[in-house]
């Protein structure tokens, strides 16, 4: 029993690789130069950023007297029991204007069926804060789920949700402003090739 169980999860983790491996080509393909990749990133910004502020206009205060914001895009795929998910985004430093290109990815398991699209926007109320999550990269945890989660203490009746000290975050779906979201598991980091490194 023990091995079958073993076994299953082995088989698990492989097609979760194989999802989050399917994902970043198609990403690519989108855009093939990097001018085209960042182009593609600064539209998805603007396009989110612009929706942000259509279904809270309050967020537009917010982003704006921040020490900075980053913006993801995440396609998540949910195959019977394994989630995964990728996406690409940018974080911008409002006092220097200094872009960072990000990447994203996560996976977990769960029950379910289909493809989920969503948008992200983080507010980092501090420099310290906002470079802490583009040189070091940052992994929501379940701790960060939880808080995302606790929509009562303040987040949902103001739209932002907070994540980590000094981080809010924001995520729309298809249908509007997410009064919870769901984090955990997924990983910032910088995406070098667009960067120049």
């Amino acid at each position: 029993m023990l091995l079958q169980r073993r076994h299953l999860a082995g088989r698990a983790t492989a097609t979760l690789f194989l999802a989050l491996g399917l994902l970043a080509p198609a990403a690519n393909a989108l855009a093939a130069t990097v001018a085209e990749q960042r182009a593609e990133i600064q539209k998805m910004r603007a396009t989110t950023l612009e929706r942000l502020y259509k279904v809270h206009a309050a967020a537009r205060d917010d982003v704006q007297k921040a020490a900075g914001y980053a913006v993801f895009s995440n396609v998540g795929i949910n195959l019977i029991l394994l989630s995964a998910a990728g996406g690409s985004g940018v974080a911008h430093d409002n006092r220097s204007g200094k872009d960072v290109y990000m990447k994203m990815v996560s996976g977990g398991f769960g029950i379910g069926l289909g493809v989920k699209d969503f948008r992200g926007v983080f507010v980092f109320a501090t420099t310290d804060k906002l470079k802490q999550f583009t040189n070091s990269g940052w992994e929501a945890n379940a701790q960060a789920d939880a808080a995302a989660k606790a929509g009562d203490k303040g987040g949902a009746a103001t739209g932002a949700i907070t994540v980590a000290p000094g981080v809010t975050l924001y995520q729309l779906t298809e249908n509007g402003l997410a009064l919870q979201a769901t984090i955990q598991g997924t990983k910032y980091f910088k995406n070098d090739d667009l960067n120049g490194k």
